[in-house]
């Protein structure tokens, strides 16, 4: 013990005499290895503590406090009574000792065997003792941590000081700046405000010590390390201010006064606390104030050009309006809702009798708002403005008003929050809002209709609203302008509107629209012949058009679903067989609508049904026809490529969404159908007994062998749940297709097959095999330049090694170095750079999480992390021919990356992208520039130092052949005139002298880039510039 005693001796003395700090570790770790007591070192330290000198003393405590801060939690219940008698008594000491005083208390209040009583004795002490505004911001940040604790952890013994504690926390906070103590105020004040502390007569003082910051003006410093945002420190206040009832005689007093403000800001802070305050006050607090608020909220709506303020105001003035609707009605109260909504409707009601005038739409405004706050509200606003908007409508004859009193009148049938037993309160004005609806339909204002469509669309939201008559007329009106309405946004607007109400009105839309529409489609065509003149063949095929992309917009409903898929099909059918002269484009839009479908429908297992038992087999069928069909005088339009990759996205939604039962079955008939030619689940079964889709066909026949893409689409979107079966024998077919046909789109989608299906198999020794098998095979292809199937070897090398580095496979990396080598090679080279904007980006129709790839998070970004260093080193040693290949690669990389990885990257690749932008290929110029300009907005310093080449090279491109890159290289050169004024002053008579070629150029989108480029640097220096 005694060789301990020495040893403290010792760190105390060289602590505090030799003014070595890092002696206070050392004495904490002695303490927790029981070499001495924590009341040994205070009795080691009595001659410092008791020394005439304060600097002296200060050490001391700071010794202790150091040590209190690693070794509170095992100090004993009476090592803590005695330390902090001992402590509180330092308060009364010498300034200099306050500090590491209160960093001991703070030590002190974390420990778990804090003695009762004790939390009242430090903050007595506190309060009594310390001035907290004159500490330093460290200091005082350790008072509001030593509250902060005390509240968590001895909240009874606190609240037993009653009104005493709020008002030693009031005199602690008064005067502080501080943003970091700032919020750390703000969350004690809300402790105590909904913690039940008392506040006694201190309620004034606590909330004018916490609203003289309202509203926060704070901006951060440029990379402040601490984070404090602005909003979270108005957050923060906001929840003070509006914690308690007890606030609203001072608080809405101080909104309306900063209403008047000139700062945009403090308005919308102003109204968002109102909001606040809404849902915490109840009528009583907000009677007196009524007239004032809506005076600033009216003046606020009325005047203002900020949309910010306006939206803020609106929604105020709800929040209000919904808080006063709750109060509770008795015999001898005043109704405050009637009195507030008399103030509301004798402001704004006259101006709705005058639609040409500037404040008929902010009054709109105001009485919607009013209205959707409450069913009471809605109510009253409903009985006063309805009768005269739809009086007005029905005597007016210009279309501009009747448009606007079309577009008020939604905004009043939008629906109200109200119980279910309630009955619209738009019930009495159900027929005339109907009978303006469907007249407005009927007019030949495009902007008339498509506000009507609207009104409708609301009107269906309602279901009381809408009788069956109703909707079936609705359907008829909607079927007529589907037909003949050629205005593009009518028709969106019709389409919109159709597809909301069949999904609450299904069966009008099967008996009345449905079957209207399948006749119009198939008699156009079907009376479409060689005779047809050429000027009718253009509408018909819009009208088909348009017809075609509403049966889709309606099928949401599994009922509708079944309606609607076997029109589309048979569509398809008749385009295949040569029965109905369908265009090609029409055929594409019938697969993209179907596709559409499949998305949006319900999903549902009767919607699976009708796209697992009928939808899929069809376009699998007719595909097969197709690719059998014998030489004749029809070409069936299934055989051509955009055909079949607009059918991919259908079958691969679809099998995406399907449940694991009926996705099972799926994958089962496809892989046996491509396999083993099994044809027993397609319709109209008369195919050859004997069919091998995925075998190289003999001559030049694609047509079978093309049709791998369906089975991508449906093996490749399955969930991973769901098994595949045959896999291992699928695999090894479609590597024998991809490695021998020389059909583009048969190899290319064997590869993408086999890619989705490496993707999702489990990792394991057999999958490992399987790519180290494939690898070599393709590798031999590769390394021979007489082979014939390089090409077809390099596609499936790509797609495979995606499918990896998607999934974080160890081997991805073995096929990105053969991708890399391949940069060099002169047949491949421009392949392979261009192939890294395949691996980089995602891909539509496989590999995307939306067909239910395994795709890990930030894949780019170790991508580029891994092999950034290879791309440089690979360029460096390149041929000079061959360095280009390096360089659009490079581009390709980093224009996919994340724009803060690129600004963390771009300092150690700007010289390969310095040198990309002289490269001759414009597609690297246009990748490389897209790539710079948003960098160049927020230039890190690497980039100041390249000027004169970014300057030089970028100006040089403003006339490039190329439109794209023209445009893109003015933009960039826009983005250089925000870098630092005193860097880019001594290019500007260059930059100005070179941007009037620009001016003058052909194309509009050139100039009007060049125009703005040049009016930026123009203004460099001048007094109006920035």
């Amino acid at each position: 013990m005694a060789a301990g005693s020495a040893l403290l001796v010792g760190l105390v003395e060289e602590f505090v005499s030799g003014q070595q700090d890092s002696k206070a570790a050392d004495t904490a770790t002695g303490l927790k290895a029981g070499q001495f007591t924590i009341l040994q070192l205070v009795e080691a330290l009595g001659l410092h503590l008791a020394s005439s000198q304060p600097q002296t003393r200060a050490r001391g405590v700071q010794l202790l406090s150091n040590v209190l801060q690693q070794c509170h939690g095992d100090l004993t219940e009476r090592e803590v009574e005695v330390l902090l008698v001992f402590y509180e008594n330092r308060l009364k000491d010498h300034y200099v000792i306050t500090p590491h005083v209160l960093k001991g208390l703070k030590a002190l209040t974390k420990c778990s065997v804090l003695p009762p009583g004790s939390a009242v004795s430090i903050l007595k002490s506190l309060f009594q003792d310390v001035h907290v505004q004159s500490l330093m911001l460290v200091e005082r940040s350790c008072v509001y941590n030593i509250l902060t604790q005390l509240m968590e952890s001895r909240e009874s013994e606190l609240k037993g000081l009653g009104a005493d504690f709020v008002f030693g926390f009031v005199q602690s906070v008064d005067g502080e700046r501080d943003p970091r103590n700032l919020l750390l105020a703000f969350q004690i004040a809300r402790k105590i405000i909904h913690g039940g502390y008392d506040l006694g007569k201190f309620t004034e003082e606590l909330f004018e010590v916490t609203s003289c910051y309202f509203p926060i003006d704070f901006s951060p410093p440029p990379n402040d390390p601490h984070g404090i945002t602005q909003e979270e420190l108005i957050l923060a206040l906001r929840a003070v201010l509006t914690g308690t009832p007890r606030f609203a005689e001072f608080l809405l007093p101080l909104i309306i006064e900063k209403l008047d403000s000139d700062v945009q800001s403090a308005k919308v802070d102003s109204l968002q606390t109102l909001t606040a305050c809404a849902s915490v006050y109840e009528h009583k607090e907000l009677a007196e104030f009524l007239p004032g608020l809506w005076a600033s909220l009216r003046r606020e709506v009325f005047q203002t050009a900020s949309e910010r303020v306006e939206s803020a105001g609106l929604a105020a003035l709800g929040a209000l309006t919904a808080c006063i609707s709750r109060s509770v009605l008795n015999s001898d109260s005043e109704d405050y809702l009637n009195v507030f909504l008399d103030l509301v409707l004798k402001d704004c009601q006259h101006h709705l009798c005058e639609p040409d005038l500037k404040l008929v739409w902010p009054s709109a405004k105001l009485l919607q708002a009013t209205s959707t706050a409450s069913y009471r509200a809605s109510h009253r606003v409903a009985a006063a403005i309805m009768p005269s908007l739809i009086e007005q409508y029905n005597s007016r004859t210009q279309c501009a008003q009747r448009r606007t009193l079309l577009e008020m009148l939604q905004g009043f049938v939008q629906p109200v929050k109200s119980s279910e037993e309630d009955e619209s309160v738009l019930l009495d004005f159900r027929q005339s809002l109907c009978s303006i609806v469907f007249s407005a339909l009927s007019e030949d204002s495009a902007g008339l209709q498509i506000t009507s469509l609207r009104v409708l669309t609301a009107l269906s939201q309602q279901t009381v609203l809408l009788l069956k008559s109703d909707v079936e007329l609705a359907v008829d009106h909607l079927t007529r302008l589907i037909l003949e309405e050629e205005d593009a946004k009518v028709s969106l607007a019709v389409v919109e509107c159709a597809g909301a109400l069949a999904c609450l009105h299904p069966l009008a839309f099967i008996s009345k629209m449905v079957p209207r529409l399948k006749e119009e489609i198939f008699s156009e065509s079907m009376a479409q012949g060689d005779s047809a003149p050429l000027s009718q063949e253009h509408p018909q095929q819009a009208v088909r058009q348009r017809c075609l992309t509403a049966l889709a917009a309606v099928s949401s409903r599994p009922s509708v679903v079944q309606e609607s898929t076997p029109v589309l099909l048979q569509v398809l059918t008749s385009s295949h067989t040569g029965t109905g002269s369908f265009s090609l484009e029409e055929v594409i839009s019938v697969c993209h609508n179907l596709q559409r479908i499949a998305e949006h429908a319900q999903d549902t297992e009767e919607t699976g049904r009708v796209f697992h038992d009928i939808v899929i087999p069809r376009l699998l069928g007719l595909a097969l026809q197709a690719a059998m069909q014998g030489s004749s005088d029809h070409q069936s339009p299934l055989v051509e490529e955009s055909v079949l990759s607009a059918m991919v996205p259908v079958i691969s939604t679809t099998c995406a969404r399907l449940q694991s039962q009926l996705a099972g079955q799926t994958a089962s008939r496809a892989v046996s159908l491509f396999l083993d030619g099994d044809m027993s689940f397609l319709p109209e079964n008369a195919f050859p007994s004997k069919i091998q889709l995925l075998k190289k066909q003999a001559g030049d026949s694609w047509s079978q062998s093309q049709m791998v893409c369906l089975l991508m689409g449906c093996v490749c979107s399955l969930p991973r749940s769901v098994e595949v079966p045959q896999l291992d024998r699928l695999l090894l077919e479609l590597e024998e297709l991809s490695c021998t046909c020389d059909h583009p789109l048969s190899y290319t989608s064997a590869a993408k097959c086999y890619a989705g299906l490496v993707n999702k198999r489990p990792a394991g020794e057999a999958l490992d095999s399987l790519i180290d098998r494939m690898l070599k095979r393709i590798s031999t292809e590769l390394d021979c330049s007489s082979s014939s199937v390089r090409t077809q070897a390099f596609t499936l090398l790509l797609w495979v090694a995606k499918a990896l580095l998607l999934r974080y496979h160890p081997l991805s990396t073995a096929l990105t170095d053969k991708l890399f080598s391949l940069l060099s090679d002169s047949e491949l080279g421009l392949l392979a750079a261009d192939g890294f904007s395949l691996l980089m980006s995602d891909s539509p129709d496989v590999l995307n999480r939306g067909c239910n790839a395994d795709v890990r998070i930030m894949y780019r970004q170790r991508f580029f992390t891994e092999n950034s260093a290879k791309l440089v080193l690979g360029f460096n040693s390149a041929a000079q021919e061959r360095k280009s290949g390096y360089l659009k690669a490079l581009s390709h990389i980093v224009n996919n990356l994340p724009r803060q990885v690129q600004l963390t990257e771009l300092p150690a690749l700007l010289p390969l992208l310095l040198e990309a932008l002289s490269c001759p290929d414009q597609a690297v110029q246009l990748s490389t520039l897209s790539c710079l300009q948003p960098v160049l907005m927020d230039p890190p310093s690497a980039l100041i130092t390249q000027l004169e080449a970014l300057v030089g090279r970028t100006l040089t491109l403003t006339t490039s052949p190329a439109m794209k890159v023209r445009i893109a290289s003015l933009r960039c050169i826009h983005a250089l005139s925000r870098f630092p004024e005193h860097e880019i002053m001594p290019f500007r008579a260059r930059v100005l002298r070179a941007l009037a070629v620009p001016l003058d150029d052909l194309k509009r989108m050139v100039r009007s880039e060049a125009v703005v480029a040049r009016n930026e640097w123009f203004l460099l220096g001048s007094p109006g510039g920035r």
